[in-house]
C-alpha cells in the first residue's frame, strides 16, 4: 500500500521529470497551507513576512495577497530598498542594524523609500552614521525601530538564554533610547522590535533527547513570563517618547504565544511557509514541508548505499548534525556519519537505498529555510502533479545580499 510519503515522491518526481538535478521547488498547496495556518495562529494580528526565510520575490507577494500577512522584514538595506522599489511592499523593516553607507544615501535622497523603509537602531552610533551620510536638514525623516534585547538573564544576569543582539534591555535603557532618537532632528521613531529567539527559534522537542526537551521547556516558559513584564514596561517606557505605530515580536516558532502579549501589535514569521526540518523539533506547531530540493544519484559505490551528486547545502549556525539536509525522499534514507553531506557528492544509506538506481532523484530538506535559495537561481512551484511556474531567486536575480 502506497504511504504518503510514496505519494509525494511519485508526485515530485512526475511534475519534474523534465528537469536535471540539482533543482528546488516549493509545494503551493503546502506553502499557502502554512500561510493560513501562521495568520489563524497569530490571532488577527497581523504577520509580517520575513524575506530572508524566503528569498524568492514573487513568494514573497504571494504571501502577502493572503490574509493576515501584512508588511516585510528584511535583513538588509539594500535588500529592503530593492523589494521597496519593486513594489513588493511599501512597509519594509529592516531587522538589523545597517553600517551601509551607500545604501543610507539612497534612502536618504527618496522620499518615497524614506516613507516605506524602516531602520533598525540600539545604539546612537547608527544615528550618527546616518547623519555622517547626509545631515538632516539635507534629508527626509529617516523612520526608526527600536531593537529591544529579547534574551533571558536570570540569577541577576550571571545566564544568559537566547541569543546576543541587542544592549538595550532593560525598559530604562530602552527609553532613554527613545528620548535620544525623539530629541534628534532627522528622524521618526515608529516601532519597537524584540525577537525572542530562545522561544521562536528553539525546538523544544529535539528528536531523541527527552531530558534536554524537558529543560528547554522550563526555560522557555520562564523567559516568556519574564518577558511578558519586562516587553510591556519597555513599550511603555518608549511612548512617553514617541507614537508608535507598530510593536513586532516573534518568530515561526512562537507566532501563537507572542501574538498573546497584549503589548505585541504584530509579529513576524517566515520559515514556516517553506517548513526547513530544524522546524521538526517543535512540539506547539510543525508546519508541512513545503520546500525540497533534488539530487541525482549518480553511483551505487556499495551494497546499500547510493551516491547523489552534490547535496552538501549546509545551513547556517552552530557546527550540528541539526544543520545538514536530511534526505526525505524516498523515506528510509540517512546520511552516512563520516561523510555526512558533501560538497560534490552524498551518499545515503538505509532500507530505501538499495533500491535506487543512477539518474533517480533524492530529495532533501534544507535545515534552514530561505538559506535553500542560496543554491539555485530558480524555484519550480508545483501545483498537483505539475510545475506550474518557475520564478527566480534572490541569486537567480543577481542579488547576493549577504
Amino acid at each position: 500500500m502506497a504511504t504518503d510519503s510514496d505519494r509525494l515522491r511519485d508526485r515530485l518526481d512526475g511534475a519534474t521529470a523534465h528537469l536535471d538535478p540539482p533543482y528546488a521547488v516549493v509545494d503551493l498547496a503546502a506553502f499557502d497551507a502554512n500561510a493560513d495556518a501562521l495568520a489563524r495562529r497569530a490571532a488577527g494580528k497581523p504577520v509580517r513576512v520575513a524575506s530572508k526565510s524566503v528569498r524568492a520575490r514573487e513568494l514573497l507577494s504571494r504571501v502577502l495577497g493572503r490574509p493576515g500577512w501584512r508588511g516585510v522584514m528584511a535583513f538588509t538595506l539594500p535588500e529592503a530598498l530593492w523589494l521597496a522599489r519593486a513594489g513588493v511592499s511599501d512597509d519594509v523593516l529592516v531587522a538589523y542594524p545597517t553600517a551601509d553607507r551607500g545604501a543610507l544615501a539612497e534612502l536618504a535622497a527618496d522620499p518615497a523609500l524614506a516613507d516605506a523603509v524602516t531602520l533598525m537602531v540600539d545604539d546612537a552610533g547608527q544615528l550618527d552614521l546616518v547623519d555622517e551620510v547626509c545631515p538632516p536638514g539635507r534629508r527626509p525623516p529617516v523612520r526608526v525601530c527600536l531593537d529591544l534585547d529579547a534574551s533571558w538573564r536570570p540569577l541577576g544576569g550571571r545566564v544568559h538564554v537566547g541569543v546576543r543582539r541587542s544592549p538595550v534591555h532593560s525598559a530604562r535603557a530602552a527609553g532613554a533610547l527613545a528620548r535620544a532618537v525623539a530629541g534628534r532632528p532627522g528622524f521618526r521613531l515608529v516601532g519597537l522590535m524584540s525577537y525572542e529567539a530562545q522561544i521562536a527559534g528553539l525546538g523544544d522537542a529535539p528528536p531523541g533527547q527527552a531530558v534536554l526537551g524537558t529543560a528547554i521547556r522550563v526555560a522557555q516558559r520562564g523567559s516568556y513570563r519574564e518577558l511578558l513584564a519586562r516587553r510591556a514596561a519597555a513599550v511603555a517606557a518608549v511612548r512617553e517618547h514617541a507614537d508608535l505605530e507598530f510593536v513586532n515580536g516573534g518568530g515561526t516558532g512562537s507566532v501563537a504565544a507572542t501574538s498573546a502579549d497584549p503589548a505585541v501589535t504584530e509579529v513576524t514569521a517566515g520559515s514556516g511557509l517553506y517548513g526547513p526540518t530544524l522546524f521538526d523539533a517543535y512540539r506547539a506547531w510543525r508546519p508541512t514541508p513545503a520546500a525540497f530540493f533534488a539530487c541525482a544519484v549518480v553511483r551505487r559505490p556499495a551494497p546499500g548505499v547510493a551516491t547523489v551528486l552534490g547535496g552538501g547545502w549546509i545551513g547556517s549556525g552552530p557546527a550540528a548534525d541539526s544543520r545538514l539536509p536530511r534526505p526525505w525522499l524516498p523515506a528510509g534514507l540517512r546520511l552516512l556519519g563520516a561523510e555526512g553531506a558533501g560538497e560534490v557528492q552524498t551518499p545515503v544509506a538505509g532500507t530505501a537505498a538499495t533500491a535506487l538506481r543512477v539518474g533517480d532523484r533524492v530529495w532533501f530538506r534544507h535545515a534552514k529555510a530561505g538559506e535553500l535559495c542560496e543554491h539555485v537561481n530558480e524555484l519550480h512551484l508545483v501545483d498537483g502533479d505539475s510545475v506550474v511556474a518557475t520564478v527566480p531567486t534572490y541569486r537567480g536575480e543577481g542579488r547576493a545580499f549577504l
